[in-house]
């Protein structure tokens, strides 16, 4: 077996356009049934993507490819994901393909003007984000009529987060009608109990885990809250989306869904 750090080394040794081509090639057989379905909403269109680049839209939901041109929205100037990023055209998704790179919270675009995407991705972001429903109307804004959101969200049965409960529907909808912010800790000590830290290496110590999330603000590393398949058809709904496809596999929940009205 290959040790991961010669892994990283040759990683970085490869031009980003080889080790996508090889990426692709080598998910091609583990694609997403559904796949040709979301390619339809994307394919020659024109996108943006929040809290980007993403694995799965190069592996078992390889979207990259087929776009036309696709920006970026980050919180920060630097995340525990991507390291330091710049705002501009800097935003390689795919291929040395770069689109707009916005530095933004992503509650608040309110940089972009209503409808100007034709679709809208994202991966294993949403929970990262106390208010989601909030997030998903602004989502929803910046999406053209007739234009798609595909979310990808976090399997909590495969990762760190499989002692806690689902949230509930109803904590959600308090939460945008409080206008809960995102330096929000109300499920702290939910985590503290429940999170499986031996699923976490990043996470570092159970003393860097307590450090880490009580800054949350500055890192969103948090898990806010817990999904299901059928809350994440729920929140879709709610917000005025029609779900076209929800599937779950072992690792992430997906789903399609388009502006109506």
């Amino acid at each position: 077996m290959v040790d991961t750090s010669i892994r990283a080394r040759i990683r970085n040794m490869l031009p980003k356009s080889m080790l996508d081509t090889f990426v692709l090639f080598k998910h091609s057989g583990k694609r997403l049934p559904a796949h040709k379905l979301y390619l339809s909403y994307v394919k020659g269109k024109r996108g943006i993507e929040i809290g980007g680049p993403s694995s799965q839209f190069r592996t078992t939901l390889p979207l990259y490819p087929y776009v036309s041109d696709l920006d970026g929205v980050n919180v920060f100037q630097h995340t525990l994901w991507e390291g330091r990023i710049l705002a501009g055209r800097t935003y390689n998704y795919f291929c040395n393909r770069k689109g707009i790179q916005y530095i933004s919270d992503t509650t608040d675009l309110s940089a972009l003007p209503p409808a100007s995407y034709d679709f809208l991705l994202s991966s294993n972001c949403l929970e990262h984000i106390a208010n989601p429903l909030k997030a998903l109307l602004e989502w929803k804004r910046v999406v053209r009529i007739g234009g798609a959101i595909v979310l990808i969200l976090p399997n909590p049965k495969s990762n760190f987060d499989h002692r806690r409960p689902v949230t509930a529907f109803e904590h959600l909808l308090q939460d945008l009608q409080n206008s809960t912010a995102e330096d929000d800790l109300t499920h702290l000590d939910e985590i503290f109990a429940l999170h499986d830290l031996s699923r976490d290496p990043q996470a570092g110590t159970l003393d860097d885990f307590r450090a880490r999330s009580i800054d949350n603000y500055q890192n969103r590393a948090l898990h806010h809250h817990i999904f299901s398949l059928e809350l994440m058809v729920r929140m879709l709904t709610h917000v005025g989306l029609g779900v076209k496809e929800a599937v779950e596999s072992p690792r992430d929940l997906y789903a399609l869904a388009v502006r109506d009205n």
